[in-house]
């Protein structure tokens, strides 16, 4: 039976509605601070806690609820007889629900310029010794921390004069949910602030469900999307659905991350064609429709049923390239009027998703989950821009060949390993992926290009062990190559190089990506 209601909230949302009609049942409630005087000013008879436990809040708040009168009210267990006695000696109430949501640390962090202090005055230490201490004692104590819960418990009340047990349960594990993602938030942000590029020794994340999908991977494997609590950039998942005929699937979310993902790399308009989280095609031109025309048609077949990502708005032009083609999902920084409207009217089931400017960190770290653990590195990748370049062939490579090298090594960023990219002219047109042997990725790639990267540039995501691969982009012609070097043939490949009249640059940085 519920007595007695202890209310303090910084979450406020429907708090009144929900307090009159606690009161309207002959619930007692105590409150604090700007609850209870939110309370009062509402018309609802509220005890203040500082008159029930005989002790005034005081340090500015900072100590008003963590007195024995409050939390031995809340973990008495009722099945206890020596509990009920000891409270009834000490004056202690029984308290049967506890209507609590925390400070909102998580929105101070989020506001500009704020002040560190106020940060470290957000995080609420009453508040979560509350939560706990009532979910612990769930059996007898009912725990709400959400105000979405607030009609369905007021339904239950009504209707069966108590809170049923399943329902105590659920919202017990919600609670707890509760304080762990607070905690969570608040670990992350001081490691992040004091503890700035080490790697944690104990890891605690906190992810936010966004949906469940249709299924995941395959239609037998459930799925969801979840979202960190921060945007740190502009991505995929932080982009409006203008159009969603078919809800995005696990793996379009996959496809749509890879794509937004590689074409953020570029300045210049670009465009990536992804099919499995590999490019297919990617371009760069002076304009968005021309590198979009590109991209698509170094390998149509692939493209079927793809994921395409431009880093510019997509005008009438772009979306007009997209009819009578099977694309899954576009993505774009914007979406002008007319191109958007045409889409509309030529494609029903295509998603689109518009990001907002481009935004891009290298910041924070990347997670791939194994059996029973979990590996853990810095996101961070060099700018090719900055990247001190060494070119080890008699030939050099000439100002459009280096141009070209640096857009393959952008590109081959992005593709997984092993994996070779044929260039010429900024386009991606053979895409050599996910091959146990640089030789059979070079194979693929020069299958892929059909010779059109005739006298254009290779990229590897690492060094070639033997010189077969370098036999093998000279058969394509290939003129240069750009690899990390470091390996115990170097000099053979070099030679190799050198037969061929290539120019071969070694960057120093290995591209895995697994």
């Amino acid at each position: 039976m519920i007595k007695r209601a202890l209310i303090s909230v910084s979450d406020k949302t429907g708090i009144e509605e929900f307090a009159k009609e606690l009161s309207k049942l002959g619930i007692e409630i105590l409150s604090t601070g700007g609850t209870a005087k939110k309370l009062k000013d509402a018309g609802i008879n509220v005890k203040d806690v500082f008159e029930y436990t005989g002790f005034p809040e005081m340090m500015e708040g900072r100590v008003k609820t963590l007195h024995p009168k409050v939390h031995g009210g809340i973990l008495a267990l009722r099945s206890k007889k020596e509990h009920l006695e000891q409270a009834k000696k000490h004056g202690i109430e029984l308290i049967d629900m506890v209507v609590v949501n925390l400070y909102p640390f998580e929105a101070t962090v989020k506001k500009k310029d704020v002040k560190f202090e106020e940060v470290i005055e957000n995080i609420d230490i009453g508040g979560p010794s509350m939560v706990r201490s009532a979910a612990k004692n769930f059996e007898s104590v009912a725990i709400v921390v959400d105000p979405n819960d607030y009609d369905e418990i007021i339904k239950e009340l009504k209707g069966k004069k108590n809170i049923s047990k399943e329902t105590k349960e659920k919202l017990a594990l919600k609670a707890f949910q509760h304080t762990a993602r607070y905690d969570a938030i608040i670990s992350n942000y001081l490691r992040n602030r004091l503890q700035k590029g080490e790697l944690p020794e104990s890891l605690t994340l906190t992810f936010d469900k966004l949906r469940d999908l249709r299924y995941g991977e395959n239609p037998h494997q459930k799925g969801a999307i979840y979202k960190e609590p921060f945007q740190k950039e502009t991505s995929m998942l932080n982009a409006k659905v203008l159009m969603e005929g078919k809800e995005l699937s696990f793996n379009n979310y996959l496809d749509s991350d890879a794509a937004f993902e590689l074409v953020k790399d570029f300045e210049e308009p670009t465009v990536a064609v992804i099919k499995h989280c590999n490019p297919c095609g990617v371009a760069s031109r002076k304009t968005i429709e021309e590198a979009f025309k590109e991209a698509y048609n170094v390998d149509p077949m692939s493209a079927f049923g793809c994921v395409i990502a431009m880093n510019k708005t997509c005008n009438l032009k772009v979306a007009e390239q997209t009819k009578g083609k099977y694309i899954e999902v576009i993505i774009a920084p914007k979406f002008e009027k007319d191109a958007l409207d045409f889409i509309k009217a030529n494609k029903k089931n295509i998603r689109v998703l518009e990001t907002g400017p481009v935004t891009k960190s290298n910041e924070g770290i990347t997670l791939k989950k194994i059996t029973d653990g979990l590996l853990v590195q810095t996101r961070e990748w060099p700018d090719i821009e900055k990247v001190k370049l060494k070119v080890v062939t008699k030939r050099k490579p000439t100002k459009e060949e280096l141009e070209d090298l640096k857009f393959a090594w952008k590109v081959n960023k992005h593709t997984k390993s092993n994996s070779v990219v044929f260039c010429k002219n900024k386009t991606a047109y053979g895409l050599g992926v996910g091959q146990m042997s640089r030789v059979d990725a070079s194979i693929i790639a020069k299958r892929k290009s059909d010779g059109r990267a005739q006298g254009g540039v290779m990229s590897s995501d690492a060094f070639f062990p033997f010189r077969d691969a370098v036999d093998a982009a000279a058969e394509a012609g290939i003129k240069a190559v750009i690899h990390p070097g470091g390996s115990k043939n170097d000099e053979e490949v070099i030679k190799a190089a050198d037969e061929y009249g290539m120019a071969m640059v070694f960057s120093g940085v290995r591209l895995f990506r697994h």
